[in-house]
């Protein structure tokens, strides 16, 4: 009965670890830099997916296309990616916390 028990149990956590890459993977940056789209696309991207991790500049980000994506303690900061077609395209919107200063007390 143990080793039945021990297989099923290694069973479960391939599985499980499995899972968790595939949910890794679908938030991974997509394909194409934001450096190889116009600015067209790459704003229509991030307003037909509302919230994307892309390649834009140098490291992944993630952009929301609105306000309405960040958590309730989050402000909208507008941001600007190059693009093959404009070097300060706003594509979206970051979800930041604000700083201390920036609180309406």
């Amino acid at each position: 009965m143990r080793p039945l028990a021990l297989t099923l149990l290694c069973v479960h956590l391939v599985a499980v670890a499995t899972g968790a890459e595939a949910l890794a993977q679908t938030r991974a940056p997509r394909g194409s830099m934001t450096a190889r789209m116009t600015c067209a696309e790459a704003m229509a991207l991030v307003k037909g997916e509302r919230d994307v991790v892309i390649a834009a500049g140098s490291a992944p980000e993630r952009f929301v296309s609105g306000p309405g994506q960040c958590s309730g303690s989050e402000i909208a900061e507008l941001r600007f990616a190059p693009t093959r077609d404009n070097p300060q395209c706003p594509i979206g919107y970051r979800c930041r916390e604000p700083g201390f200063e920036e609180w309406n007390w």
